[in-house]
């Protein structure tokens, strides 16, 4: 038989894995299911609470915290994170021809590329591996800042350099973005339905990343957002793009 001590860390353990599965959860649904009486779970939701593991939000429902994600980027590491993201970058070259990226945020309030795998076209974007950008007029600051677009991705035309555009996904364990991926295309090269096509990969490819499986399946979740207008129309990030 396990020790109490044991025994009360694994059920706080279970608990933090059920609130993250699910995003949002009463007590009621915690103990439902934990498979855990309504007291237990709440002694632990409370204890869990006070150490920013979780935290409550308007409606009372637990969330994950804000520890939760400072502990999961650290466990990723820019190292592992990059490995992680390797295959999905190479992916959207392979099914778009153009440059993908990796980027994470830095902590002078802009962003850094980390790693790039290059187009396929003679004319294609250079690597920007170990360069800074802004966040503000940009698709990847967009996302980074926290932005959580309904379409699952960002579009701006005209961001950092004339003539490209970019196209961003966040990869937001817990809510909050620690990464983004994205695509770098010539604008004359695109128009808006291939800013569609492509966005949906991006937004499944980082959506796929969160689950470690390495791999988007082709017509997956993001075949399903929303998109109602031309994106290189829309001013996403409520800058010039």
């Amino acid at each position: 038989m396990p020790e109490p001590s044991t025994r009360t860390v694994e059920r706080a353990l279970v608990l933090l894995g059920a609130v993250c599965d699910a995003g949002s959860l009463t007590l009621a649904d915690a103990a439902r299911v934990t498979e855990l009486s309504a007291s237990t779970a709440l002694r632990l939701l409370r204890t869990l609470e006070g150490t920013g593991f979780v935290r409550r939000d308007g409606l009372g429902s637990y969330r994950p915290g804000l520890r939760v994600v400072q502990l999961g980027a650290q466990a990723l590491g820019h190292e592992s994170l990059v490995s992680l993201a390797e295959p999905a970058l190479e992916r959207l070259v392979e099914m778009t021809g153009e440059s993908a990226y990796l980027s994470v945020p830095s902590h002078d309030g802009e962003g850094v590329y980390l790693a790039m795998r290059e187009g396929t076209h003679s004319v294609r974007h250079a690597s920007w591996v170990g360069r800074s950008l802004p966040l503000g007029g940009t698709a990847v600051g967009a996302v980074l800042r926290g932005g959580h677009p309904a379409e699952g991705f960002v579009v701006v035309r005209n961001g950092i350099e004339a003539d490209v555009t970019a196209i961003a996904s966040p990869v937001s364990p817990g809510g909050r973005a620690v990464a983004a991926i994205s695509v770098v295309v010539p604008s004359y090269r695109i128009t808006g339905a291939e800013a569609r096509r492509i966005g949906k990969l991006v937004a499944a490819e980082a959506a796929a990343l969160l689950t470690h499986t390495g791999s988007a399946e082709p017509g997956g979740s993001a075949e399903d957002l929303p998109v109602d207008a031309d994106p290189l129309q829309q001013d996403l990030t409520g800058e010039t793009a």
